[in-house]
């Protein structure tokens, strides 16, 4: 696990709309921290700074030292509102953790060896991630920034579950936790498969031609001997 993630942040004591507008027109993100034995906290970090660290995939699961002043607060990021079409956040959540407490936290998978898969270089097939991102639960120290699952010995028709990615020590995925052995397999989602391509499908689905049935161009002899017979009969 990485070294945790700084953020700087300002204490505010405005709240409301009309507080959260006008510090977004002044470049600043209005936030709040919960969780824990504390009191809810309101917050501004700089939208630019913010938006730079964003761009790490690790913030989304990794934990943060959020920098208040002189104050310090041990946090993930529970929530983020960004606008609808406009580059802009718009007002995120922090959740502080308790290192003796187990989290939940949704990760991202990693798919390994994806160039290499069996299925789709030698039997012709064509990956589909069925899954990209689980909930798992840990202590805050074992969070893993993702999951890795690996697709080189995937054959076409065959399907990885989550039962199949190898955890980190410490974590388990919630899916899979107190689930009775027979209700399993109900729960153990499908992550990668390997399937037909849309022309393999387009082929198989032909039909072939009916062969031709003997004896087909005899039976019409048949009626028109029956015709001839009729016809002298009645000669």
């Amino acid at each position: 696990m990485s070294d945790n993630i700084q953020l700087n942040a300002e204490p505010r004591t405005d709240s409301g709309k009309g507080a959260s507008r006008r510090l977004r027109r002044t470049n600043m993100v209005p936030a709040v921290i919960y969780g824990g034995d504390s009191d809810p906290q309101s917050i501004t970090l700089d939208h630019d700074k913010f938006s730079h660290e964003l761009e790490n995939e690790a913030i989304y699961t990794q934990l943060i030292d959020l920098n208040i002043g002189k104050d310090k607060d041990e946090v993930i990021l529970r929530d983020l509102q960004r606008h609808p079409y406009k580059s802009r956040i718009l007002h995120a959540d922090f959740f502080r953790v308790d290192k003796k407490t187990p989290i939940k936290i949704v990760v991202p998978i990693h798919v390994l060896n994806a160039d290499e898969c069996v299925g789709v270089n030698m039997d012709g097939g064509m990956m589909t991630q069925l899954t990209t991102e689980i909930e798992v639960i840990s202590l805050p120290k074992n969070l893993p920034e993702y999951l890795e699952i690996d697709a080189e010995n995937l054959h076409l028709g065959e399907s990885l579950h989550l039962s199949d990615i190898k955890m980190p020590e410490g974590v388990e995925i919630v899916a899979l936790t107190n689930v009775e052995e027979t209700e399993h397999d109900d729960h153990d989602l499908g992550v990668l498969s390997v399937v037909k391509t849309r022309a393999e499908e387009e082929i198989s689905d032909e039909a072939p031609e009916a062969p031709a049935v003997e004896g087909e161009e005899g039976g019409g002899s048949e009626s028109d001997g029956d015709a001839d017979s009729s016809e002298t009969s009645e000669e």
